[in-house]
Order: structure tokens, then sequence, then C-alpha cells
């Protein structure tokens, strides 16, 4: 058989091509790092490169997110202890005015400082996050929560919860709503609430008292109608008599289906005191109750005056606990959901660390074993262009 002289360049050419092309590709991957410059290295990798490297990409996002959470959350649980300080202060200036020493002046300078209080929440219940979002508006994130108006602070936004994807499973909420902060405050004990007649004459006061038999509770309101300083007559909310002559003293418990209050001092006849149940009263409206009871001085006089202000004192720090445990479950939800975070940031951590030695494992070079093919490729090709330098001088010329 005779080989032919083209026949031996383009073998040899051929070979020493593909040779050149595998020292090249094993020269980028040392350069690179990578054992794997395009999928035809290793197909079944690849596939499993591309499906690990989208699930680290997604992990990173979450992790992005977990962090704008906990900004957020933790913003909003700053505002909220602020608030709190807010609520315990009127409360230590409700009790400060119950001091019967003070004079109307003295409780008008307390209703003046009770005012920039109530100022101060308003404020508070505005505050935006870090992107200009409202925190208490639900999902109206640009519409201003709490609006003064000639009617009180009204509410503006909705009872939606904005929430960022934390995890492939959980969306944490971020935001809550205001009316369920602020606004939807139980009034009185939670139960019920007593209230005197603004047109009491005498000087007794009504506290909150408490609820008894809850099984009792029907819902239904009640009257007492005092017919002399010691005689009281009680009617439920429909105008029905529920008892008659009843006796009062100083200090008594009043025994109604299910609850009962306390009364002190002396009440004339003809007043009335209501205990109804239970509604929606906003801590903003407690506090505005509280300060017009502090500047108001009764044209009935002096004992009137009293009497009055005591059952409003007494109604405000009902309303205002009532409103501080409302703040202190939102704020302790709040906590809940910042250790939620914390553990899905270690979590996330270390699911980043395992995708990334998955990732590692997949792609990266084995550079002793690299650089001992490109050794031993180096030394095949040198070896490879040799051989053919010698072949190529071959001619029977030179023998001839």
């Amino acid at each position: 058989m005779r080989i032919s002289s083209g026949s031996v360049f383009d073998t040899n050419v051929a070979m020493l091509n593909q040779q050149q092309t595998t020292l090249l590709h094993t020269n980028q991957q040392i350069s690179t790092g990578r054992r794997m410059l395009t999928p035809a290295d290793d197909p079944a990798a690849s596939a499993n490169v591309l499906q690990v490297a989208q699930a680290d990409g997604s992990n990173t996002q979450y992790t992005t997110n977990r962090n704008a959470a906990k900004s957020s959350i933790g913003l909003s649980e700053a505002i909220l202890q602020s608030v709190t300080a807010v609520i315990h202060d009127a409360k230590e200036m409700a009790v400060e005015a119950g001091n019967g020493a003070l004079s109307p002046d003295d409780r008008k300078s307390i209703g003046t400082a009770l005012q920039g209080r109530l100022d101060e929440m308003v404020a508070l219940s505005n505050s935006t996050d870090g992107t200009g979002n409202y925190l208490f508006s639900g999902f109206q994130g640009k519409t201003i929560p709490f609006v003064n108006t000639a009617a009180g602070v009204q509410y503006m936004g909705d009872d939606g919860q904005r929430k960022v994807q934390v995890s492939s499973s959980r969306q944490m909420p971020i935001s809550d709503s205001g009316a369920d902060i602020f606004m939807r405050i139980r009034s009185g004990n939670g139960k019920f609430v007593s209230e005197a007649s603004e047109n009491n004459t005498g000087s007794a006061s009504v506290g909150q008292g408490s609820v008894t038999n809850p099984s009792l509770l029907t819902g239904t309101g009640y009257q007492l109608n005092f017919t002399s300083p010691t005689s009281y007559d009680v009617t439920d909310s429909h105008g029905w008599l529920v008892s008659r002559d009843n006796q009062y003293g100083s200090g008594e418990a009043i025994i109604l289906p299910g609850m009962q209050i306390s009364m002190m001092g002396t009440p004339a006849a003809g007043d009335t005191f209501t205990v109804s149940m239970s509604a929606n009263e906003g801590l903003f409206k407690t506090m505005s109750d509280l300060i017009t009871a502090l500047n108001t001085t009764s044209p009935l006089g002096e004992a009137a005056t009293s009497g009055q202000l005591t059952s409003s004192l007494s109604k405000a720090m009902s309303g205002l606990d009532q409103g501080l445990d409302r703040v202190l479950t939102v704020r302790a939800a709040l906590g809940a959901r910042m250790n939620e975070l914390d553990s899905l940031q270690a979590t996330g951590e270390d699911l980043g660390l395992q995708y990334k030695q998955t990732l590692s494992t997949l792609q990266d070079l084995d550079y002793n074993k690299a650089i001992s093919d490109l050794n031993r490729q180096t030394t095949s090709l040198t070896a490879a262009q040799k051989s053919f330098k010698q072949v190529a001088e071959l001619s029977m010329f030179n023998y001839m």
C-alpha cells in the first residue's frame, strides 16, 4: 500500500491541530479555574450546575428580602416602643389629674401637656419606612394613615398587610394595619363601659367594674336612675325596668347581670349612670376625651365637676390600659417575626454554603490534574512537532 506525501502532511497537520486544541482547552481551564468551559465538556454536570445556580440565586434574593423585612419590622417595633412610652406618660398624667387638690387651671395645664402627647402619637402613627411607605396604612403604602379632622383622628388606610417572600414557602408581613393597633381598642374594661351623665349634679363617680359571670352577659346595657342620694332604679337599654328602689352606699359594689361596678361619692336625685357594652374606640379618642374632661368645668358646680372628672379619668385609664395591651400584643408579634427571620437567615446561610460547595464540586478545576495534563499535552505536542519535522524532511533526492 502506497502512502502519498500529501496524506502524510494532512494527517500530521490534523493531529497537530487536535493536540493544540486540547492544549489550549487545558490552558483555558487553568486560567479560569473552571473544569467546564462549555456545556459540551460535561452535559449532565452542566444541567446540575444550572439548577444549583438558580437555587443559589433564589436563596441570595431571599437573603436580601429578609434583610429588608428585618429593617422594616425593626423600625415598626421602635415606633411602637415610643408609642408605649407616650401611653405611659398619658396614664401618669391621668393619675396626676385625679389629685383633688388641683385647681381647674392646674388640670388645664395637664390637658395642654396631654395634647402634646396626643400630637406626638399621631406623628408616630404616621411614620414611614426608608422607602417612603407608611408603616401603618395597610396596603396603601403611599396614603397617610391618620388624619386629624373636625370629627377627630380618622384612619385613611386599609386592613391589609404588605408581605415579602423571605423563603421558598414563607411570606412575612412587614406592615400592620393602623386600625388594628390604634383604632380598634375596646372601650371601658374591654367588656363594658360605665359613664356618668354630663347633667349629673352630685359628686358621685363610677368606676369601670368587672365581669362576674360571662355567661350572663347578653349585650344589654343598663341605666342607673337615682331617685334619691341613697336609692336608684335600674332599667335596661330597651327602657324596661329591671329593679326598683335599690339601696346605694358609697364604695359598695353595684351588682348587675354578669357584672359589678363601684361608685364613690354622693349622687343627687335625678343623676344617671349608664353601663353599655364595649365598642371599638381609638386611642386618639380616648386621649382627646380625657383632654376635654380636663378642660371642662361643669356649670352645675364643683361637686358635679369632681364626680364627672373622676368618672372620665376612670374611663380614660381603662381605655389607655386596653390600648397599651394592644400595642404590647403587636410588639410581641413583631418580636416573633424578628426571631423567625433570624432563624430563616441562619438556614439561608447554611443553604448558601451547601449550594456553593455543590457548585465547586461540579465545576471547579482540580489544579493538580489540570497541570499534570498540561505538562503531558505539552510534551506530546512537542514530540509530534519534532516527529513531523523529521518526516517532512524525508526525500528520495537526499539519496540520489
